[in-house]
């Protein structure tokens, strides 16, 4: 089941992909500015501060798997409008649809695999999947822009929608609910936000800060990191090398973190050693010669963080509430995200200095280890075991 949801959610970060693997072709025949193209490629993610309580709902209400088929659904139509688009706003509109079946299928997909791997090795687990978003961007930088240029970038989009539609078939075929789940219907005895306790709202939101800073740090570096080599007169695609080997590595060092947070039993410890030890690299990439030795330590150091960091909300929570934690924690989650992005390039418009953002970075990076903390504090003074 893991190696399904894992082949499925690849559709995700291989439709993501899709317009910037197309850029220069959807600038020129819609008629774009890069302003609109950077829309473009936000709006997959921007719908989620909306989407994800509900959708949340949704999979409390009908199950994961009902609720992942309507997220592909989704995907394939709204990827389909962005293909068959004229101008800026009807390729806006496929690409929120497609965000928002994205944004479904991202909280079917964590609670599947908190589903199977309910007390036993639920990080490994969650490294797994997560690595499988990734995986899907580094299939589309290679096969998407190919059929673009080869074709047309209409071609390029209506590849990921064949993507999504053989995920959909993947789930209905190949999916099921693990045996020992049951699910309790909901009726008004139920409503599935108003429900949950103070303390299981405060540790959603924590558990979902604490990922978006982890994750926005992340993201910023990746975004700014190359225009340091850039100022230090490195040209843009070796600058832009450097910084995503630590991508490529975390490929093998997540689902390996993940791994070892199972074995060790010290999963805390590990979070804070990965993002202390990502943040130091990231400030020494900053400061100090040899970026590419920086990133590939960052790499490594990112591997144990993530799976642990995904497991905290699943044994902090009721089963039968986890789908609207989830769907709390992923919208804190596309706040953060939103939120930090312009914020980092605001701080390099005042600076001046390339060098700003990355310490951001840092800073976020640490951020991460403050929510931890938060969440232990909040989660002890409840009485440590799953909330009530």
């Amino acid at each position: 089941m893991l190696a399904v949801v894992f082949f499925a959610r690849i559709s995700l970060g291989f439709q993501f992909q899709s317009v910037a693997s197309v850029a220069p072709f959807i600038v020129q025949d819609l008629g774009l500015s890069y302003t609109q193209f950077g829309w473009l490629i936000g709006l997959f993610s921007l719908p989620g501060v909306l989407a994800a309580v509900p959708g949340g709902m949704l999979g409390q209400r009908f199950g994961e798997r009902h609720v992942a088929v309507l997220g592909f659904a989704l995907m394939a139509g709204g990827g389909l409008v962005t293909a068959w688009g004229s101008g800026f706003l009807v390729a806006s509109v496929g690409r929120t649809v497609s965000g928002v079946g994205a944004i479904v299928l991202n909280l079917a997909f964590s609670k599947m695999v908190a589903d199977w791997f309910a007390g036993k090795e639920i990080a490994t687990a969650m490294g797994v999947m997560l690595t499988a978003w990734p995986v899907g961007m580094a299939l589309g930088l290679l096969s998407i822009g190919v059929v673009a240029q080869h074709d047309s970038w209409r071609r390029g989009i209506e590849l990921t929608v064949l993507v999504a539609l053989l995920s959909l078939a993947l789930m209905v075929l190949l999916y099921r609910d693990p045996p020992s789940r049951s699910r309790q219907p909901m009726g008004r005895e139920a409503s599935p936000v108003f429900r949950l306790s103070r303390v299981e709202w405060k540790l959603a939101v924590i558990a979902g800060l604490t990922w978006a800073a982890f994750n926005a740090a992340l993201f910023v570096f990746v975004s700014f990191a190359p225009g340091v080599l850039i100022a230090e007169g490195v040209l843009v695609g070796p600058a832009g090398l450097v910084v995503r080997l630590a991508l490529w590595i975390t490929l093998g060092s997540i689902p390996l973190g993940g791994y070892l947070a199972d074995r060790v039993k010290r999963s805390d410890r590990l979070i804070v050693l990965s993002s202390l030890g990502a943040a130091v690299c990231m400030g020494a990439f900053a400061t100090l010669p040899g970026p590419w030795l920086w990133c590939v330590l960052g790499g490594l150091f990112l591997g144990p963080a993530p799976g642990a960091i995904m497991a905290l909300l699943p044994g902090a929570l009721r089963h039968d509430r986890l789908s609207i934690g989830f769907g709390i924690y992923y919208s804190v989650l596309y706040v953060g995200v939103a939120v930090t992005q312009p914020l980092a390039g605001l701080f390099l418009d005042i600076s001046r200095r390339p060098i700003v953002p990355v310490f951001f970075a840092a800073v976020l990076m640490l951020l991460s280890l403050v929510g931890l903390a938060v969440f232990r504090h909040v989660r002890a003074a409840a009485g440590g075991s799953a909330c009530t």
